[in-house]
């Protein structure tokens, strides 16, 4: 019993410092590691208990040669457990909780399997599971014109979750490897990570149906029906997923333009391959389907060049000296920060209103994502700022109305009725 003690206690030790160690070696800068670090990282805290048990294992095959190893034998499936319900909750927490709090439906999956998991290995210590894997083998239900037993229902359910499970862990981790290389384009990663997303769910399922036992001819059925339904009834869904693909390949759109589509205008900050969402200027997140970016115009503000140009008006007197007028509105533009210098602030004779002249001042600025409106409202302060300081009038609508060729008795009347003002 010492030396199963002592093995056990140096196999956990060893297991803990060993994956210790090979994390702290493999996460270092080294690039040609760099596969093997990502595999390290992303196995990082089921590394421990799996050494462990290799570790374990290996003693047991030792030490079973001179005596009896019923404390190894019983670590066994204790430690398996312990790194299965790890390897279970990081990959539910990679697939279902990236960037965020776990929810509440996930921390329910994660005590339901802990539970499973946990009873599954006292039946296995206590020598209760031969019998029931015997029961479960035993009993059928009935499945159609044929009839299943529990046991290989549960085990075309497991691999089913399990492959599922992996396929989508595989697809996140190749999103986010993805989308941390620096010299793709965006909508190239993001095309990328959703195909190979599909494509991995494709096999996924392929591949459980065929460990349950499942023909795959079957599915030719099942396509036909599913491609009748996609012509009739579900057009606007998969013309919305074609235009999330065409929109990714040929990149017209990006995260971060600033875009203009139909009544809607903001910063794009995801594209999915149903829709994208269109951030506006006032917070407020707009979904806009695919499908709509493809027919309709789209005016995007960044494709080629962030750069926007921006103009405010006003109209001042025919008294005012233009040219002053003109050199202030573009002073005016040059203490703020956010207006570019090149192209510099330009201001121009617009027309002779019937109130005076109308001015424009146009201004670009590279950051339109920061919003238009606190530039323009900033700009607007300082041009009339400066217009007080010179004392120049900005004109308002004024009518004069005169009444001609009225009869002398009518002309009479209406002066009478009128009141008179003298001057001092």
């Amino acid at each position: 019993m010492l030396w199963q003690i002592s093995a056990l206690l140096i196999s956990l030790g060893l297991g803990w410092a060993l994956a210790r160690m090979l994390r702290g070696r493999l996460t270092s800068h080294d690039v040609q590691l760099r596969v093997m670090r990502l595999g390290v990282e992303s196995f990082s805290r089921v590394l421990a208990p799996l050494l462990a048990l290799g570790l374990i294992a290996l003693s047991k095959l030792v030490l079973q040669q001179w005596m009896p190893v019923n404390l190894l034998r019983l670590a066994l499936p204790l430690v398996g457990s312990f790194a299965l319900i790890r390897l279970a909750f990081y990959i539910l927490r990679r697939v279902f909780a990236r960037g965020g709090e776990a929810g509440a439906l996930v921390l329910l999956f994660e005590k339901v399997f802990a539970t499973v998991v946990w009873c599954g290995v006292a039946l296995y210590v206590t020598g209760l599971w031969p019998d029931l894997i015997e029961y479960l083998e035993k009993t059928a239900i009935p499945v159609g014109r044929h009839k299943a037993s529990l046991l290989v229902v549960a085990q075309a359910a497991a691999s089913v979750v399990v492959t599922l499970m992996f396929a989508l862990w595989a697809g996140a981790a190749l999103e986010e490897r993805l989308m941390r290389i620096d010299g793709m384009h965006s909508s190239v990663r993001a095309v990328m990570a959703r195909m190979g997303r599909a494509v991995l769910i494709l096999l996924a399922v392929l591949i459980s149906l065929s460990l349950v036992g499942i023909d795959l001819t079957v599915l030719s059925v099942f396509g036909g029906a599913l491609g009748v339904g996609l012509g009739l009834g579900l057009q606007k869904i998969v013309s919305s997923y074609v235009s999330g693909f065409v929109i990714l390949i040929e990149r017209s759109l990006a995260i971060g333009d600033i875009v203009n589509v139909d009544k809607y205008s903001g910063q794009i900050t995801q594209i999915n391959t149903r829709y994208t969402i269109v951030r506006g200027f006032d917070g407020i997140e707009t979904v806009v389907p695919n499908e709509m970016l493809i027919s309709n115009p789209v005016q995007n503000y960044s494709l080629t060049d962030r750069s926007l140009r921006l103009a405010t008006r006003l109209t001042v007197s025919y008294q005012t000296d233009i040219d002053l007028a003109l050199r202030l509105f573009e002073e005016a533009a040059a203490p703020i920060s956010r207006i570019l210098k090149d192209p510099a602030p330009q201001a121009l004779l617009i027309r002779f209103d019937p109130d005076g002249f109308e001015l424009e001042l146009g201004i670009w600025i590279a950051d339109p994502e920061n919003g238009r409106s606190n530039v323009l409202s900033e700009l607007n302060r300082a041009i009339w700022k400066s217009l007080q300081k010179h004392q120049i009038e900005v004109s308002y609508p004024q009518r004069e109305v005169r009444i001609l060729d009225l009869p002398p008795g009518l002309e009479r009347s209406i002066s009478s009725k009128m009141p008179v003002t003298e001057a001092p």
